[in-house]
């Protein structure tokens, strides 16, 4: 017979507190973990007897450690104790607990990588999401796919604009891709590999990578806290193709404002380019709704806008599904090169992902995620509240902060990795020559509650130094 030796917990709850009492538990149990009264991979007390300690229901004590555990701080299998994370480390070692230490960081595999792009993939596999894949799997394959992906897909995904991004679009304009950079790959040889392209300066590293695998140039275009500076645009020698994210900028976080919206279709149209809006990061909004994509402003026939977007942030990198939205007047050429290139995406997948959005079960999954990732901005603020080393630009969306630094970020990035957190360079924003900004760009998605206030302290600690 198995049996689990008792652990006695200093734990007191208040009747008169105001506070729900799962929520007083949740709230003593997480501060007692982070002060080491129970050290990493140590067990808690079973739901009974924790309940009889304190003198409450054991639905109360369920509810608490349901809590912490999708928090990250505790972790349970079926048929073994709850144990606290054995990846955590103590903030405040307690001195009458008696734990082994935590290991030193390993050199080149730091504790901690908040390094930006990484999203929360733990919550995932909902009943919701094993259903479509279920559904799936009973016809695997059915009749060939189209070259612009499986139908019901792109139904799916136009529905999806509709919804959550103000777009109206037939199904017929929308091309399912590998995601965001595949997409530009496929848009690019459509145009037939242009000269130069336009690219946000500071901007997103990954994707603007790809115009130089493919032999082009790019040119960099200013960008600032309301992403780009449309009034800086070339009247001569402007590129044919320009990438932006108006939604959401990378890595400076700001949203483009409807006159520049505006400001930047006249100078398109004008110069005969096309806008590659990268929709990065815009459903992840906390401060508003997420705003309609730059492609709802766009004629949906003779428009300038192709609109690439991916479901890497709210559902996973590893899921591997994008879209292309293109105005009717370069289907044509986009359909050809997708044809000549083969559609990458395995059609299971595909009829997978059309389950998983007809049956609204995306919709619920992002708004469940948005209320986790607020919850983590709200620990970023409040562990930056009092920063005095460094400037913490806006994070009205998205999942990363950039802070512009006093000291030069080799040297802050490199205290923050000898405490065992990783983060990003301010700088690999810039494609050549740079401003004399120096800084950190972290992310807050793809790491555990517990171990985001302990990075957050290595990182404050590090910047201040």
């Amino acid at each position: 017979m198995r049996t689990t030796a008792e652990v006695t917990l200093p734990v007191t709850l208040a009747r008169d507190d105001g506070r729900p009492l799962p929520v007083q538990l949740a709230d003593a149990l997480r501060g007692l973990v982070l002060d080491g009264w129970v050290p990493p991979g140590d067990p808690v007390p079973s739901t009974r007897s924790l309940a009889r300690a304190a003198s409450v229901s054991r639905g109360t004590v369920v509810a608490a450690y349901e809590q912490l555990t999708a928090e990250g701080f505790l972790t349970a299998r079926p048929g073994s104790a709850t144990v606290v994370n054995p990846r955590l480390r103590a903030l405040h070692p307690h001195p009458g607990r008696s734990g082994p230490e935590p290991p030193p960081p390993v050199q080149g595999r730091p504790l901690i990588d908040l390094r930006p792009g990484r999203p929360w993939t733990a919550d995932v596999a909902t009943s919701g999401w094993r259903t479509a894949w279920r559904a799936a799997a009973n016809d695997p394959f059915g009749t060939d796919p189209a070259p612009a992906g499986d139908a019901g897909l792109r139904t799916s995904l136009a529905d999806h604009l509709r919804r959550m991004r103000g777009v109206h679009r037939p199904a017929e304009q929308v091309v399912v891709t590998a995601g965001a950079r595949e997409g530009l790959t496929v848009l690019l040889h459509a145009l037939g590999l242009p000269g130069p392209v336009g690219v946000e300066e500071p901007g997103y590293p990954s994707l603007r990578r790809v115009p130089g695998r493919l032999g082009l140039a790019t040119t960099p275009l200013a960008a600032d806290a309301e992403g780009l500076v449309t009034d800086a645009l070339p009247e001569r020698n402007a590129p044919r193709v320009l990438i932006v994210t108006p939604s959401h900028q990378y890595p400076l976080g700001g949203s483009m404002p409807v006159a520049r919206r505006q400001q930047l279709l006249a100078w398109a149209a004008r110069h005969d380019v096309v806008i590659v809006e990268d929709d990065y990061d815009a459903e992840l909004r906390y401060t508003s709704r997420p705003l309609p994509a730059l492609a709802a402003l766009d004629d949906p026939d003779e428009g300038r806008v192709v609109t690439l977007g991916t479901f890497a942030k709210t559902v996973g990198p590893g899921l591997g599904v994008g879209y292309l939205l293109a105005p009717s007047r370069l289907l044509p050429d986009v359909l050809a090169s997708r044809a000549d290139l083969g559609q990458p995406v395995a059609q299971l997948t595909q009829r997978a992902f059309a389950h998983y959005l007809t049956s609204g079960e995306l919709r619920r999954h992002v708004q469940r995620i948005r209320q986790l990732y607020r919850r983590r901005r709200e620990l970023v603020t409040e562990a930056l509240s009092g920063l005095q080393g460094g400037r913490v630009y806006p994070m009205d969306g998205g999942l990363h902060v950039v802070i512009e630094t006093v000291r030069d970020e080799s040297e802050v990035l490199a205290r923050a990795r000898a405490a065992g957190v990783l983060a990003g360079r301010l700088s690999a924003h810039w494609s050549g020559e740079r401003d004399d900004r120096s800084g950190v760009v972290f992310g807050f998605g793809g790491v555990s509650e517990p171990e985001l206030v302990q990075a957050l302290a290595v990182l404050v600690a590090a910047i201040d130094a």
